[in-house]
């Protein structure tokens, strides 16, 4: 296995286009699978070396090199090679901590994404996606392997499907497409809790809910770090003169831009919603506290005359008249349970309990 480290602090030091693997180990061998399409056939096989892509490129097909896993240093250097593919692009492949951008080459682009996935646990996590668009060409280079395009396999083995009859840059369109829409997927995650959350805070705020809460404006930060860069990055697409980017295509990435625009507006209105989620546990536990202060205060209140009372018939002197009237204790009981009385009828009347 090649030299690996968990964050871009582990390769200082090294030369520019050090090729090394910045990110989580990988949790299986890599795999390299290559898809040939065209109107008329597709076909899918493994790739055992660099001469299976350069032996099915022709002009009336399109290729769709998908690499899961990113253990394939040897591979992607052997790529590089045979495909003119500059060192700091193969850096920032193995760099998994790229922020989404989008760079244009002579031959080929450059794109790097990030997919994101969360469940109810407000735990969200991220993969980088690299892309290399040549002509008729595409690469797709994934941290994982799982069937996140499994739906985008299935459309390609559909002989009616839009996707057969249009080349690579559509292609690089419907990979776009599939992150976006999982944005959406992720963004109803994020409102069902953020109701449940609600709904806990309004029947009675505790110090987990205020941790919760905690946790998801953390994970909004992530998300929203994550998602906001892909609007520049389709700006750019969309400006872009290259020949690899045909016009008929421009539409279907005028519409991904779209898409993310609504994501980055719904997650600034989750941020908004979350801060108000956040003034209102402060709020109720600032009431809840005035309401415990309060009810202290009466019982203050209501002690300090009767306390005044003991005090007074607690000092020692031998000269009191009323500490010898047959009457007094039960008089100063009398006092005792009058004030109280007292004091509560004149607190309701003014409507302080």
């Amino acid at each position: 296995m090649a030299a690996s480290f968990n964050y871009p602090s582990g390769k200082a030091g090294l030369p520019p286009g050090a090729l090394v693997h910045v990110g989580k180990q990988p949790a299986a061998a890599s795999r390299i699978t290559l898809i040939s399409y065209s109107g008329s056939h597709c076909e899918e096989q493994a790739v055992t070396s660099i001469d299976d892509i350069l032996n099915r490129r022709s002009a009336d097909t399109v290729l769709w090199v998908h690499c899961e896993g990113l253990d394939m240093v040897e591979t992607l250097e052997a790529i590089g090679r045979s495909f003119a593919v500059h060192p700091l692009v193969l850096e920032d492949i193995l760099n998994t901590h790229q922020r989404p951008k989008f760079e244009e080459y002579d031959d080929y682009l450059f794109l790097v994404l990030k997919t994101l996935n969360g469940d109810h646990t407000l735990k969200v996590e991220h993969e980088q996606i690299s892309i290399l668009l040549f002509e008729g060409l595409l690469f797709t280079f994934r941290e994982k392997s799982d069937g996140l395009f499994q739906g985008l396999h299935q459309r390609l083995t559909n002989a009616k499907g839009r996707i057969r009859a249009l080349g690579a840059d559509y292609l690089t369109y419907a990979v776009m497409d599939l992150v976006v829409d999982n944005y959406f997927a992720l963004a109803d995650t994020l409102e069902e809790s953020i109701e449940k959350i609600e709904l806990k805070l309004l029947a009675r705020p505790q110090p987990q809910i205020f941790a919760t809460i905690q946790l998801l404006k953390r994970q909004l930060v992530f998300i929203r770090k994550a998602i906001t860069p892909l609007r520049e990055v389709l700006l750019a697409v969309q400006r872009s003169e290259s020949p690899l980017i045909q016009e008929k295509t421009l539409p279907y990435f005028r519409d991904v831009f779209d898409h993310t625009l609504r994501v980055i507006d719904t997650m600034d209105s989750y941020r908004d919603l979350i801060n108000g989620l956040l003034d209102i546990y402060l709020s109720s536990v600032s009431n809840r506290m005035n309401e415990v202060m309060k009810v202290l205060t009466v019982f203050a209140t209501i002690f300090i005359p009767l306390t005044f009372l003991v005090g007074v018939y607690g000092m020692n002197f031998d000269y009191m008249p009323e500490l010898r009237w047959k009457w007094s204790y039960p008089i100063l009981w009398g006092f005792f349970f009058l004030i109280p009385a007292g004091l509560l009828t004149y607190f309701r009347r003014k409507k302080w309990l």
